[in-house]
């Protein structure tokens, strides 16, 4: 179809990852002729590089910890090491399942696959292997890469990207991890896990900087049990090779060195070279910027995942993609409240939070009317069987509904479910407290703590 220059889609996606597959299995779910172009696989950074391999890494991680540990269960178990071939093929098989579900799922919906590098040629098409493509719409996912830092090269074996990380066909013997947001904490816990000995250096002054300051210390005080060390509040100043390494050397002149350094700043958008600017796309540092409905300045034209300046998160693509597919369709659509989107830090132990933080609370509503409650897991009965700790925290505006829920502790993002819900129907603490949560569960951890912020706590002081 797409070889005919007479046929116009309706919608022309260019971008394959978690925004763009979305946003063409709903279009297409709804009647809309879409194509969609792919340089890649279909999936995009989540499937392949992100999302999908670092939790399996983080699994495996999981299970080496549990096998040192399983004594303290009454199980005798002996840890031998990490088959580093064997941990790849067990993550590349998770991976070739999902890809096999998706391409099946696209194929199914009728949307016309394009593989190839596209570029945007005018406000209504995409140009593709010497092919034009066209459409009354098209709508820009292209995604992102990781960033480095100016003169910071990254080579692959010494100092390496995430990408590397995930292929990397060692276990290296020590790491600095560059970078203490979700990428680097995922990567220093699941390599801590297999037995690398981790430096992270972060030049805010804490862990996961975005969450709340309360998790921020949890996550802080577990890594140091782990001993998994960190250096916060100084930025990186420059990285040289060693003989057998390399050695990072920060502003106020501390060195650490290392087998392999990992960069992991965060993800920059793909957008260069790729006619957006020509066609008068509006962009900042890279980003397309788009409204509330992901529309940019060009009618004919929308954007969403990593590419624009949202959440980058998987989830945050797919819900981005489905709303341009339903307003193109004609649907009555909602913008996406960011503050409501569940968000999950995979490391041991997990950081899980949805709405905002104590601090932006009381920027919002005043340090007077911000009423919070921390819920202990020590007092329940599954994370004491799991033998993880952590805590449930919550933000309420006083005499009002719950506007934040940040949670510490393995299995929280199995949590997050619930906290999205209380969160996004702006629930009441006692209407969260009449609810019967499950005996023995995790989950029923936010609901001792709702009914203590509600007044009447059970399993939990007063």
């Amino acid at each position: 179809m797409a070889n005919d220059a007479s046929t116009v889609f309706d919608l022309v996606i260019l971008g394959g990852g978690s925004g763009g597959y979305a946003a063409a299995l709903r279009g297409a779910q709804l009647g809309l002729d879409v194509a969609l172009i792919e340089k890649g696989k279909v999936g995009g950074t989540c499937l392949h590089n992100g999302c999908i391999p670092t939790k399996a890494l983080l699994h495996a991680g999981e299970i080496a910890d549990q096998a040192r540990e399983s004594e303290q269960f009454g199980v005798k178990a002996t840890f031998e090491g990490i088959d580093i071939d064997a941990v790849h093929k067990y993550k590349d098989d998770v991976i070739s399942g999902l890809y096999k579900g998706l391409q099946g799922l696209i194929a199914s919906r009728k949307v016309t696959y394009i593989e190839g590098e596209g570029k945007l040629s005018s406000p209504t098409s995409v140009d593709v292997g010497g092919q034009r493509v066209t459409g009354r719409h098209v709508l820009l996912a292209t995604g992102s890469v990781p960033k480095s830092l100016p003169g910071l090269t990254i080579d692959g074996d010494r100092i390496i990207s995430s990408d590397h990380a995930l292929k990397l066909n060692r276990v290296p013997k020590s790491a600095i991890v560059l970078g203490g947001g979700v990428i680097g904490v995922e990567f220093a816990s699941a390599w801590k896990s297999f037995g690398t000995d981790v430096t992270i250096v972060e030049g805010l002054k804490h862990l996961v900087p975005v969450e709340d300051e309360n998790s921020s210390k949890l996550l802080e005080r577990a890594f140091r049990k782990r001993g998994i060390k960190f250096n916060l509040g100084t930025f990186f100043d420059k990285a040289e090779y060693t003989a057998d390494g390399v050695k990072v050397t920060l502003a106020d002149g501390k060195s650490f060195e290392a087998e392999v350094l990992l960069v992991a700043i965060g993800r920059g958008p793909v957008s260069a070279g790729l006619g957006y600017e020509e066609q008068g796309v509006a962009m900042d540092r890279g980003y397309v910027l788009v409204d509330e409905y992901m529309q940019t300045n060009v009618p004919t034209i929308s954007a969403v995942g990593d590419l624009v300046p949202t959440l980058q998160l998987a989830h945050v693509g797919f819900a981005e993609g489905m709303l341009v597919a339903e307003r193109l369709a004609g649907l009555k659509t909602v913008p996406i409240d960011y503050d409501g989107v569940p968000r999950v830090t995979y490391c041991h132990p997990e950081v899980a939070s949805v709405g905002i933080s104590e601090a932006k609370a009381k920027e919002l509503y005043g340090a007077d009317k911000v009423v919070t409650l921390k819920y202990n897991l020590a007092g329940n009965g599954k994370s004491k069987i799991l033998k993880t700790t952590g805590e449930i925290k919550l933000v309420q505006v006083k005499d009002g509904a719950v506007v934040g829920v940040h949670m510490v502790g393995d299995r929280m993002g199995e949590q997050v479910g619930e906290a999205q819900l209380v969160y996004n129907w702006e629930a009441l603490p006692a209407e969260v407290a009449q609810l019967v949560h499950a005996h023995p569960t995790q989950n029923e951890a936010l609901g001792e703590a709702h009914l203590a912020l509600a007044g009447k706590p059970l399993h939990s002081h007063d």
